[in-house]
């Protein structure tokens, strides 16, 4: 098999995005020469730009003694005109000999200007669909074209061009000046949105088979891994219950995931976190909660837990959301709010428990579980594996293998160097073409612990983050900034598509270590930095190395 830069390309088949090209690449990994060296651009440019790697070129290939091909895919239909064969895309028309003629002298003319020899290149033209039917109208060199009435030749043209020789001092030359010129790494603009919406995609099997169960009175307790479709559920079911005009109630512990998920579902329902729905039943009865005064969340819980349940606060679906996180009685106060014949669903992860609390007691209910991962890059997955329990094992289901997890490791307890690691993280998510808005800082530490969500910058960066205060109506307030930073704990349920999880330390790889990193780690969706002290690193790495 022939070396293919970058690497990635497999994963991105099953999103349907450049599967001409993916098609094609597939054929060289099958059957050109290993000796042979393919540069190809398919999922490292915007689809509104094309799939090149270098201007309209979508794929070079070296051999050992620096020749160079160039090869131009072009499917779908043609025209010979006059001019020359064309292709008609919306509002412009290319003149296909014309454009790789000039991306050859172009790339030469560039080669030329970094010394010793000539840069020695020819160029192949692949029309996959469509048959040329006067080459001499076309413009094109016969031999030079691979058509739908040769398609099956391409690779041995390609050979015959690029004899595998040994190699030469002028290889090595041509490769740096390929690394120099193409600068092939990923445009995560691209890949953010294709990502989030082929893992909604396949994530939401559980809501299709789960909510295809019959069983009466329907209690189902949901225990799924992180990015098993355990949101995609909620959705679904909060969305049918308002389509058949019925009121549903979804309730989560975080703050944080309740707002997003009341954006994300239509009107006639209710969303909040258990004590938000405390505050609110509190205001409703006549009360102003003081959340000065000690106990005031506990004394909201015992009057919301014994007050009468007036009707407009009963519903007809109740979904429990991070129910690891839910004490008993709360699901005592919950249930009070179902009709006697509506649906209710819990939905827990035993590996997010991040505060110790023993399972609810759901006697009666139907359990589901569901341990594929689908939102986590599979490298992710794979090193979650080797320190989660044997019992709680998880399965990689995304088809994105991700890129290597970075380690930037601090000494311990040294605050300004773990500042300065947290910085050189940003700045290495920058690098790699995720916006600011694309990444989440994430601290192992709670706010109160935690230096990074006590800061209003960390270098160049203004950060968004609770300043742990709340307003009059009990909504939190937050510093104003560019680039979100939460803790483990208040982000939990959501995901970001590049994740710094910083502040990381421990003295021992204990279960609640493992947990916190276990909720961490699976936040990402794309690209993970792990921000981490000398000790914690080498106690995370004996783990890793005894699994």
């Amino acid at each position: 098999m022939p070396q293919i830069y970058p690497s990635g390309w497999r994963e991105l088949a099953v999103t349907g995005a450049a599967a001409r090209e993916i098609e094609t690449l597939n054929l060289f990994a099958a059957r050109l020469p290993d000796a042979l060296t393919v540069y190809h651009g398919v999922h490292w440019t915007k689809i509104e730009n094309g799939f090149s790697v270098y201007g309209e070129i979508d794929f070079i290939i070296v051999a050992p003694n620096g020749r160079m091909l160039l090869i131009e895919q072009k499917a779908g239909f043609l025209s010979e005109t006059p001019e020359g064969l064309v292709k008609n895309y919306p509002g412009r028309t290319e003149h296909v000999r014309q454009q790789m003629l000039q991306m050859v002298e172009g790339l030469a003319a560039r080669f030329d200007k970094t010394g010793g020899d000539r840069l020695d290149v020819d160029y192949l033209l692949y029309f996959p669909d469509y048959k040329v039917k006067n080459p001499a109208l076309a413009g094109i060199e016969p031999s030079r074209v691979v058509d739908a009435g040769n398609r099956t030749r391409l690779v041995e043209l390609i050979t015959a061009l690029l004899p595998v020789t040994a190699e030469t001092p002028q290889h090595g030359r041509v490769r740096k000046f390929l690394g120099d010129v193409l600068q092939l790494t990923p445009d995560a603009s691209a890949m953010v949105g294709r990502a989030e919406e082929l893992v909604t995609r396949l994530s939401q099997g559980l809501a299709v088979w789960a909510r295809q169960l019959e069983f009466s009175p329907f209690r189902l307790r949901v225990v799924g891994t992180a990015g098993s479709g355990k949101t995609q559920l909620a959705l679904a079911e909060f969305q049918a219950a308002v389509e058949a005009g019925l009121r549903p109630l979804y309730v989560c512990y975080n703050r944080p995931l309740a707002d997003r998920v009341q954006h994300l579902v239509p009107a006639g329902g209710r969303v909040g976190t258990f004590h938000m729905l405390c505050d609110t039943f509190a205001r409703e009865s006549g009360a102003t909660p003081d959340y000065s005064a000690p106990g005031a969340w506990a004394d909201m819980e015992k009057a919301f837990d014994s007050a009468p349940i007036p009707p407009s606060w009963m519903h007809d679906v109740l979904i429990i959301d991070e129910g690891q996180d839910f004490a008993e009685p709360w699901r005592d106060a919950m249930l009070r709010l179902l009709r006697p014949e509506g649906r209710a669903l819990w939905l827990e992860d035993p590996l997010q428990n991040l505060y110790g609390r023993s399972p609810v007691p759901l006697p009666g209910w139907v359990t589901l579980h569901s341990q594929s991962n689908y939102r986590s890059p599979r490298q992710i997955v794979d090193l979650l594996t080797a320190i989660v329990p044997d019992t709680e094992r998880i399965q990689a289901a995304s088809p994105f293998l991700g890129v290597e997890v970075d380690w930037l490791v601090y000494p311990d307890n040294d605050a300004v160097a773990m500042a300065e690691a947290a910085k050189q993280a940003i700045t290495r998510c920058l690098a790699a073409n995720f916006a600011r808005s694309d990444i989440a800082l994430l601290s192992f530490q709670g706010r109160a612990h935690s230096a990074l969500l006590q800061a209003d910058r960390l270098g160049q960066h203004t950060l968004r983050s609770f300043t742990g205060g709340y307003d009059l109506l009990g909504n939190p307030v937050y510093r104003d900034g560019q680039l979100l930073a939460e803790s483990v704990y208040r982000f939990k349920g959501q995901s970001a598509p590049a994740v710094i999880l910083a502040e990381i330390d421990f003295e021992a790889l204990d279960d609640r270590a493992v947990r916190k990193l276990f909720v961490g780690m699976t936040r990402a969706r794309l690209k993970l930095v792990l921000v981490i002290s000398d000790r914690a690193a080498a106690l995370l790495r004996a783990r890793l190395h005894a699994g």
